[in-house]
C-alpha cells in the first residue's frame, strides 16, 4: 500500500504536517508519539511474557478419570 511512495511524497506529507501543527508544536508531538510507541512496545512484551494460564487454556477443571466423580460445577 505504501510501496508507491517516493521521497518527494514524504517531503510533501511533512510539509503539510508542518503547516497544520506549526513548528513550535512539532517537538511536543514527536515526544508524545515516542512515548506512545514505548508504552505500546512495553505492553506487547508484557503480554508475551504472561503464562498461558492467563487466557484460560492452560488448565481446566475436569473429572478425574480414576475417581469416577463428575467435574465440579462452576457457579
Amino acid at each position: 500500500m505504501l510501496g508507491n511512495l517516493s521521497g518527494w511524497h514524504f517531503v510533501i506529507i511533512l510539509f503539510i504536517i508542518l503547516l497544520l501543527f506549526g513548528a513550535p508544536k512539532l517537538p511536543a508531538l514527536a515526544k508524545s508519539l515516542g512515548q506512545s510507541a514505548r508504552i505500546l512496545r512495553k505492553e506487547v512484551s508484557n503480554d508475551a511474557d504472561k503464562p498461558a494460564e492467563a487466557d484460560g487454556t492452560a488448565k481446566s477443571e475436569s473429572a478425574d478419570p480414576d475417581s469416577g466423580k463428575p467435574a465440579p460445577e462452576k457457579p
